[in-house]
């Protein structure tokens, strides 16, 4: 099965690509060589956290190239679903008890970031809010215990 990903989240997923395979890369060749100029590489510190570091960015730069072609890319914009909650949307949610609103977009796992108001589609709030529509309740039990939300809006914007 194919990954979602929007399409502004395989943007940055292959802006880091780029960034890791035309600086980050060279960056380490470098390190490694200059490294291998002090000689003796059994003791050699830094030629031992270049390589370690290289294995790193390698691995990255593997997964973000598999995922990147194993995605389904999902246009946002382009999405009708009205004020149904799907893959994409941004909602604003406010807390039952405090009043408190919090804005997520529900994207793919690839580019979840909680930070950035972005969660997985495989989260527990998102999975809760797949299907409703806004002014509905949702319950979420989280780690601070059971949580109650009113959707009070749903967006579709790239």
């Amino acid at each position: 099965m194919r990954a979602p990903i929007t399409v502004a989240g395989a943007a940055r997923l292959r802006q880091e690509l780029e960034q890791l395979k035309s600086v980050k890369r060279p960056e380490i060749i470098a390190a490694i060589a200059e490294a291998r100029a002090h000689g003796d590489l059994k003791e050699n510190a830094e030629y031992h956290a270049a390589r370690e570091m290289q294995g790193f960015v390698e691995g990255r730069i593997n997964e973000l190239e598999s995922s990147l072609s194993n995605a389904q890319l999902i246009d946002v914009a382009k999405l009708n679903a009205g004020s149904r909650i799907v893959f994409g949307a941004t909602v604003e949610l406010a807390d039952a008890d405090s009043g408190d609103t919090v804005t997520y977009q529900i994207v793919g796992d690839l580019e979840a970031d909680i930070k950035r108001g972005l969660i997985s589609v495989s989260a527990p709030i998102a999975r809760a809010l797949i299907g409703k529509h806004e002014g509905d309740e949702i319950e979420i039990d989280a780690p601070s215990g059971r949580r109650s939300y009113e959707v009070v809006s749903v967006r579709y914007v790239a």
